[in-house]
């Protein structure tokens, strides 16, 4: 299968023989005087790929081209590629095959984190999570209360995404562990790598992070205030915006092809 070529230019702008989508004047950024957005330049490869693979240009059992080749199609370096398989991998659109190369492998998304679809986790996390957060608020200690305390400030002044990651997961967790029933919390950290997957994803394609951020502070206020039921509540509704997100990456056809005028960045 042959793909066609979006290679950028220095400006930002797609090469393909057609007109950008959704912008004939070809100066959307300086409409209104908007600032362009910035796109990533794995965000670009991204959206080329899951665009053929959703369109059918790129069939199931297709073999995609080297990371090489698409490197020279899109004039970047090896390194974006590979950050955009590995997102077409965890939107279940490809599968790697030890020294064969990547293939398609469906042409909708069914995010798989670790051992687990996006469907799974989110189902487990439901019956777990929230009664977790109504437990935690009636049983937390002081000890409870400032680990919590101090892993969201250290979440907010975080400026590495592998680190942040890493204290999210640590923060349900702790959630887990302030209920007082030490199986939510064996089931929590079973589930944790799988966890950490799910929030890169989210915050990787969703924008997620700052959102989170004022979503767990609103659970910690029901939890200092002992209050089972906005506990309760702050955890359900983390989960159905962590489930909103993620519906809004997985519908087909949502994949963001950058207009003229954003700015493109490696």
């Amino acid at each position: 299968m042959v793909l066609s070529d979006s290679r950028t230019t220095p400006g930002g702008a797609p090469t393909s023989g057609t007109a950008p989508s959704g912008d004939p004047s070809g100066d959307r950024g300086d409409r209104d005087g908007l600032v362009p957005r910035r796109v990533s330049a794995t965000d670009v490869v991204l959206a080329h790929l899951r665009a053929a693979i959703e369109s059918g240009e790129l069939a199931v059992g297709d073999k995609l081209p080297t990371e090489a080749e698409l490197g020279r199609r899109h004039d970047v370096s090896r390194s974006v590629v590979r950050e955009a398989l590995r997102t077409l991998q965890a939107l279940g659109l490809t599968a790697s095959r030890a020294g064969k190369g990547t293939y398609v492998l469906s042409p909708r998304p069914n995010p798989v984190f670790g051992s687990y679809s996006a469907r799974d986790l989110l189902e487990v996390r439901r019956h777990v999570e929230i009664p977790a957060a109504g437990y935690a608020a009636s049983r937390r200690t002081q000890d409870d209360i400032d680990h919590l305390l101090t892993l969201i400030e250290r979440m907010e002044r975080e400026t590495d995404s592998t680190a942040w990651v890493a204290l999210d997961s640590l923060f349900h967790l702790a959630v887990a562990g302030a209920s007082g029933n030490p199986v939510f919390q064996k089931i929590i950290e079973e589930i944790r790598d799988a966890l950490a997957r799910q929030s890169s994803f989210l915050n990787r394609l969703g924008d997620r992070r700052r959102q989170s951020e004022a979503e767990h502070r609103a659970l910690i206020e029901a939890i200092v205030e002992g209050s089972e039921g906005a506990a309760v509540h702050a955890m359900a509704a983390h989960l159905e915006r962590v489930e909103t997100a993620l519906h809004a990456i997985v519908r087909p056809g949502t994949a963001h092809t950058p207009h003229e005028g954003e700015a493109i960045h490696e």
